[in-house]
């Protein structure tokens, strides 16, 4: 009998238990046996299969600068605008959901040369080329981004751009690293239901935006994160609907720049790891149990050396709006600026990027 128990090991106790009733239900005239073996089999099902790491056998190819990190773990990164050592400002742009190091805000060749914009970007980890974290937080990587802008000698201080679910890393960067920024833009960020200090009637009215396929998606990734998996995988019940590519969820606005998505040949990379490492991770980072809020910072900067922009589109149906009003209700140091037909892929509108890095680097309020 031990022998066979041994093939639960590693199995959490939580995850055990419920598996074990959910299985003596129908088991219950089963040799024990049986019944363990059942357990196992369902519980393979629920288990990711391991990352493709960049670089090793069977994983994708590193094609890429890259920088090794204190762990050793290795970022992927890409250089755009105009070289860093002529450069008068330097951004670091992080990504969102299933993209890459290429998915950068775009600013005009006319304009990086006109102000000296140096745009990094770079593979959030287990995404591209970049190495997987499964230990990742939304603490980490504020303190990967740290190192990367140290790797590439970007000075003791840098200017900040995210987008998406990079937009909800600007939180984290503001709370771990604020000394190391010279100004924030943050543009459509995801906001998770449950940070504490949002009203119930705003988060209420945030999370009935969404279709229901992504309630239970997202409600999956903040309950039980073990499931996410299993989740957005199975073929009972539609998944995430971003992951599946469900139409319903672009605006009027989304519709008509998704034509501009043609030029992604690279779209692949996002996920070539594994929809596990990159995708269902991120979602279990953006929308778990956070131990801090947005809602408890303080400005970074009392001063005034610098300023924190919040942008979001008003139709947007992906990521809804009303958590990122609240916020800058609550946090008068956050410039807001709200697009009243915007859906969520607003910053790669035509012309769009150069409004927002005008607005970040001169204050130009748009």
């Amino acid at each position: 009998m031990s022998t066979s128990f041994q093939v639960l090991s590693g199995v959490p106790r939580c995850q055990l238990i419920l598996l074990v009733s959910l299985a003596g239900g129908i088991t219950k005239r089963l040799p024990r046996l049986a019944v363990v073996l059942l357990v196992a089999l369902v519980y393979r099902q629920l288990q990711a299969p391991p990352p493709k790491i960049p670089g090793t056998p069977g994983g994708p190819p590193v094609t890429s600068p890259r920088i090794k990190l204190q762990d050793g773990r290795h970022l992927a990164y890409y250089e755009s605008g105009v070289p860093k050592d002529q450069s008068k400002y330097k951004i670091i742009f992080v990504h969102g959901f299933d993209s890459c190091r290429y998915d950068v805000l775009r600013v005009s060749p006319e304009l990086a040369q006109e102000l000296g914009i140096y745009v990094l970007s770079f593979d959030r980890p287990g995404y591209g080329e970049s190495d997987p974290h499964p230990g990742r937080t939304e603490k980490s990587i504020a303190f990967d981004i740290e190192q990367l802008a140290d790797a590439l000698e970007l000075g003791p201080k840098f200017y900040l751009t995210g987008f998406s679910m990079g937009g909800e890393i600007m939180w984290s960067c503001l709370k771990y690293i604020p000394n190391r920024l010279a100004g924030v833009a943050i543009l459509g960020p995801v906001g998770n239901y449950w940070w504490s200090g949002f009203p119930a009637n705003v988060s209420l009215e945030a999370w009935n935006v969404q279709v229901p396929q992504d309630k239970w998606a997202v409600g999956v990734a903040h309950h039980a994160p073990w499931l996410t998996y299993w989740w957005n995988t199975q073929k009972l019940f539609p998944a995430s609907s971003v992951i599946s590519f469900n139409p319903a969820i672009l605006s009027r606005e989304d519709m008509a720049i998704i034509p501009m998505f043609a030029y992604r040949t690279y779209a692949h990379q996002a996920r070539q790891q594994g929809e596990h490492e990159s995708l269902h991770r991120d979602m279990m980072v953006g929308f778990g149990k956070w131990s801090w809020s947005p809602l408890e910072l303080e400005d970074p900067f009392p001063g005034g050396e610098g300023k924190v922009h919040l942008w979001h589109g008003a139709e947007d149906l992906i990521v809804p709006v009303q958590l990122s009003r609240y916020i800058s209700e609550r946090l008068p140091w956050v410039r807001y600026h709200e697009l009243p037909t915007a859906g969520h892929l607003f910053p790669i509108a035509d012309g769009m990027a150069d409004v927002i890095f005008k607005s970040l680097l001169l204050g130009d309020d748009e």
